[in-house]
């Protein structure tokens, strides 16, 4: 595995490399599923942050992306959470084709999402992992049980729209 960190910046954590979810975490949240293509598709769609937007709720900006030294990006996004926008930017801190992409979430929204693809049976089993910090507020009105249901849903949510791009109906 390499360690390649971004050129300009802050320093990644720990967390970005490592992308440890727990069980308990209410901020945390992991789900896999088979996508039908090979994993050198998947990942290259993957690479692309415009695909982001397409597949994940709530993401409803990507801009200002930079080619990182590692061979991945730094952009910055907005995010529609409760009906509010939220700027932040993402540091692509692990760029392993075909393997691996982690992405380290800075600003008010705070993590690390860690991507995982490995050769399945009809395509690549696309493994999705995440670790969020939320501004306090958001944490005091909402609580833990909803943070993890919210958090589960988008992630998979997520995963089923990349598959559906590969899907072959469409």
């Amino acid at each position: 595995m390499t360690d390649d960190r971004p050129e300009s910046g802050g320093e990644p954590t720990d967390e970005a490399s490592d992308a440890s979810v727990a069980g308990d975490d209410p901020f945390a949240a992991s789900d896999a599923i088979v996508v039908a293509a090979a994993p050198e598709t998947v990942f290259a769609f993957l690479d692309d942050p415009a695909n982001h937007a397409a597949i994940t709720p709530g993401l409803t900006d990507v801009r200002d992306v930079e080619p990182l030294a590692n061979g991945g990006k730094r952009l910055a996004y907005t995010y529609r959470m409760a009906g509010i926008g939220i700027d932040g930017e993402i540091v692509q801190t692990v760029h392993e084709p075909p393997e691996r992409h982690v992405f380290e979430l800075r600003g008010r929204l705070t993590g690390t999402i860690d991507l995982r693809l490995e050769p399945a049976d009809g395509g690549t089993e696309l493994t999705y992992a995440a670790t969020y910090g939320l501004p306090e507020n958001a944490l005091t009105r909402v609580g833990s049980p909803v943070i993890r249901r919210f958090n589960e849903r988008q992630l998979r949510a997520a995963l089923e729209n990349v598959a559906a791009e590969f899907d072959g109906g469409e």
